[in-house]
């Protein structure tokens, strides 16, 4: 019998990609409703109630609300907003993250799918920490540049309507505020939060993402092959791992961090440059902000829910 899947926010980006991803599958049965109707709570109601998977594209308040519409015992939850990403009665949608996380999500009732840049310091600083290569009190800073999409349906006007006006290179966030603060300082292993400095630059999507590490102020300084070395070993470790890492080269630039060059799959890849003389190293992940960083992650965890090949309709 077909899983019945209901997309709760259909309608934007990240509910339309993952339809798309979906829409083939003859494995799942697609509950929606009639366009005029969205907005019906009862209506909404009765199709969380009536899935077996709902999967919830909204903003935090909205997929809040949807979680207590749903009065059953069974509806399970994957939810795309940032409403339950640090409660610890959500698994934590990034499956590369631990060994045990892809059966974590995969026996979860409510799984909380991350955020995209959560993931480019998660998916860098994690594997480290846990190494024991970083103290979790190392002060840390975090940068990069995203695609537009990333600001949903207001930016994404914006920018198309601005054309070659559009701002190239755009920071934001500067009050060190930013909502995903808490979930990287949780998730990383980080004693306090990382200073996170986003921009957004003039391209639909994809992203690059920084992890400058000053080493020379730690008492053991690791080599830039000793942070290869970490990374690597984790992610072969995990299984079906869509996470990976480019071989440890000197290299002064490289077109591989162009950060459109996964758009539209939910791979990662993460590297490391190093100048040991210096203690310095900078660790970069490269994903699709729409892909691993949104919609594809959520088909992965869904994937992993529902017991199938987890690179069921994940573009390689």
């Amino acid at each position: 019998m077909a899983a019945k899947i209901f997309i709760d926010g259909e309608a934007g980006t990240t509910g339309l990609q993952i339809r798309e991803r979906l829409e083939d599958r003859r494995d799942l049965e697609l509950l929606t409703i009639p366009p005029e109707r969205r907005k019906d709570t009862s209506m909404r109601a009765q199709r969380l109630n009536e899935a077996d998977i709902a999967i919830l594209c909204l903003p935090d308040d909205a997929a809040k609300e949807s979680v207590a519409l749903i009065t059953n015992g069974t509806t399970r939850v994957i939810d795309a907003s940032s409403a339950h990403r640090v409660n610890p009665d959500w698994a934590y949608g990034f499956a590369e993250m631990d060994r045990a996380q892809t059966q974590a999500i995969a026996r979860a009732r409510f799984v909380a799918n991350p955020g995209c840049w959560p993931q480019g310091l998660i998916a860098t600083m994690r594997p480290l920490i846990t190494a024991g290569l970083v103290p979790a009190d190392f002060a840390l800073t975090y940068s990069g540049i995203s695609g537009y999409s990333g600001g949903g349906k207001a930016m994404i006007a914006d920018y198309e309507a601005a054309g070659a006006s559009a701002s190239h290179f755009m920071p934001y966030g500067l009050t060190f505020e930013h909502k995903h603060v808490p979930e990287m300082t949780l998730y990383t292993g980080l004693d306090a939060a990382p200073l996170f400095v986003p921009s957004v630059g003039d391209f639909a999507q994809g992203m690059t993402a920084f992890v400058p590490l000053q080493l020379a102020q730690l008492p053991k300084i690791p080599s830039g092959r000793d942070l290869h070395a970490a990374l690597a070993d984790h992610y072969a470790a995990i299984p079906d791992s869509f996470v990976d890492v480019a071989p440890f080269e000197g290299l002064a630039k490289t077109p591989a961090l162009d950060p459109q060059r996964h758009n539209n799959t939910n791979r990662m890849t993460l590297h490391v440059f190093a100048n040991d003389a210096r203690a310095q190293a900078l660790l970069v992940a490269v994903y699709d902000n729409l892909g691993k960083g949104a919609s594809g992650a959520a088909v992965q965890n869904l994937n992993l829910m529902l017991g199938v090949d987890a690179r069921e309709s994940l573009a390689a």
